[in-house]
C-alpha cells in the first residue's frame, strides 16, 4: 500500500481532570490554644493548604482545583492561597456537616464544566508526589475507582476492650487507605447522590462511597511519605522535612563577613541585635546605628555578591534617618531568598567595653532569628572587650564583626 493511502491515526483526546481539596475539618488534634485549623497552619513560611493547592497546580494534567471549606474559614482561605497566581485555581465552595457531605458539595460544584475524571484529596496532605498523581490518573483509563493508598509492612494486632492483643492479624493484602482517591466524575457524583437519597450519612471515605455504588476499586501506591498532618508531632516532622529538602536544594556553600564600627556619644542606650539596652551613651548614626546588624547585613550581602549596605541603603537618603536596622537585614535576607537561597547560620561578634552584652545575649539571638526567619540554633551573639586598647577600650565607640553562611541553588 502506498505511504499516501496510510490514514494516521489520531491521539487519544486527554481527559479533563479536577481535583477537590477536602479542607472543612477544625482538626484539633495537631491545634494549639487560638490556632488556625491544621490545613491553614504555616509549614516553614507556606500554609498548608497552599503547599498541596501548589503540588497539583504543578502537574501539567490538572485542570482545575477546587478547595471545599468550612463556611466560617473564608478569610483564612484567601490569605492562605493570596500568593497563587493560577486560573485553576477556582473560588471555593462552603462543606457540609461531615466529610461525605463536603465531598458532595464539592463534586456538585464541578458540575458546570462536567470533567471527566475527578481526585479528591486531603488538604493537609501537601507532600502528594507527581509519580503518584500520574498512577491514579493512569488507573483511571481502565477502572472507575482508584484509591492512593501504602501497603502495610508491620505485624497487626487487634485489641479487645480491656486492651490486651486477641488476635495477629495476617498483614498480607493489607493497606492504608490515603488520598487522591480518584474517580470517572459521572460515576462518583451519581454514587454520592445514591447514598444522600437513601439517608445514608457519615460516610468517611470516598472509595467506600463507590464500593457502595458497587464499584470494584483499584488500589495504586501513593508513596510512603503522603503524609496526612494531623499531630503536632506530624508537624513537627514535616518542618525537619521541609528543611532538609531546602538544605540539599542549595549545595553552594559561601560564607561572607561583616565589620562595622559607630562613635559613642553622650545618650540613654544603644541599641545592639535589635535590642534596646538602656546605658549613659548612644550610637552616632544615620539610622538606630545597631552596629551589629549593620555587620550581619554586609556579611550576607558579601556572602551574596551583592554589594554592601550602604550602596542599598545610601545614609545621604532622609527616608533612613532613625531606620530600625532590622529593615536592613529583612531586605538582605529577602534577596537572598529571591536568588533561591537560605541562610544556614549567622555569628554576631560585639567589641565593647560596655554595656554588657551577656544578660541580653538571648534576646538578640531571638531578634535576629525572628528577623531572618531562621531558628535561635542558627545565631551566635558573642561580645568581647578590647581591653582598654584602641577606640573600644577608650568607650570612644562600639564594633561589630560578622559572619554569615548562606546556601544557594547552583547556577545553571
Amino acid at each position: 500500500m502506498p505511504t499516501s493511502a496510510i490514514t494516521p491515526a489520531h491521539p487519544a483526546k486527554r481527559p479533563t481532570v479536577a481535583v477537590i481539596l477536602v479542607a472543612a475539618g477544625r482538626g484539633s488534634r495537631a491545634a494549639s490554644a487560638g490556632a488556625p485549623p491544621k490545613q491553614y497552619r504555616p509549614l516553614r513560611g507556606r500554609p498548608v493548604m497552599a503547599r498541596t493547592a501548589e503540588a497539583f497546580l504543578a502537574h501539567p494534567g490538572i485542570d482545575r482545583v477546587l478547595t471545599v471549606i468550612h463556611p466560617d474559614d473564608q478569610a483564612l482561605y484567601a490569605n492562605s492561597v493570596s500568593g497563587i497566581d493560577d486560573p485553576r485555581l477556582s473560588p471555593p465552595v462552603a462543606g457540609g456537616a461531615d466529610r461525605q457531605a463536603s465531598c458532595l458539595a464539592g463534586l456538585q460544584a464541578l458540575a458546570h464544566d462536567a470533567p471527566d475524571l475527578v481526585l479528591i484529596h486531603d488538604a493537609v496532605r501537601p507532600f502528594i508526589r507527581r509519580d503518584a498523581i500520574d498512577r491514579v490518573i493512569e488507573a483511571l483509563g481502565r477502572e472507575v475507582a482508584v484509591l492512593c493508598g501504602v501497603s502495610v509492612i508491620d505485624t497487626v494486632k487487634r485489641a479487645d476492650a480491656a486492651g490486651y492483643v486477641s488476635e495477629t492479624v495476617p498483614r498480607e493484602g493489607l493497606w492504608r487507605a490515603a488520598t487522591p482517591q480518584g474517580f470517572r466524575y459521572a460515576e462518583i457524583v451519581a454514587a454520592h447522590k445514591a447514598l444522600a437519597a437513601r439517608g445514608i450519612t457519615g460516610v468517611t471515605d470516598d472509595a467506600a462511597v463507590a464500593e457502595l455504588a458497587g464499584h470494584r476499586v483499584l488500589l495504586v501506591d501513593g508513596g510512603a511519605d503522603n503524609v496526612k498532618l494531623t499531630t503536632a508531632e506530624d508537624f513537627d516532622m514535616a518542618e525537619q522535612r521541609l528543611a532538609a529538602e531546602a538544605f540539599l536544594a542549595c549545595p553552594d556553600v559561601r560564607v561572607g563577613t561583616g565589620y562595622d564600627v559607630h562613635v559613642l556619644e553622650p545618650g540613654d542606650g544603644v541599641t545592639l541585635c535589635g535590642v534596646f539596652i538602656p546605658h549613659d551613651q548612644r550610637l552616632k548614626g544615620h539610622s538606630d546605628a545597631d552596629v551589629a546588624l549593620h555587620a550581619l547585613t554586609d556579611a550576607i550581602l558579601g556572602a551574596l555578591g551583592d554589594g554592601d549596605i550602604g550602596k542599598h541603603f545610601p545614609p545621604s537618603e532622609e527616608q533612613w534617618r532613625g531606620a530600625a536596622s532590622t529593615l536592613f537585614l529583612k531586605d538582605a535576607v529577602r534577596r537572598l531568598a529571591e536568588r533561591g537561597g537560605l541562610l544556614a547560620h549567622c555569628d554576631v561578634t560585639i567589641i565593647a567595653e560596655a554595656p554588657k552584652v551577656g544578660p541580653h545575649r538571648d534576646a538578640m539571638r531571638s531578634a535576629i532569628a525572628e528577623a531572618c526567619g531562621i531558628t535561635i540554633d542558627r545565631v551566635g551573639v558573642k561580645a568581647t572587650t578590647n581591653e582598654g586598647l584602641g577606640f573600644a577600650g577608650r568607650c570612644e565607640g562600639i564594633a561589630a564583626i560578622a559572619t554569615a553562611t548562606i546556601r544557594l541553588p547552583l547556577d545553571r
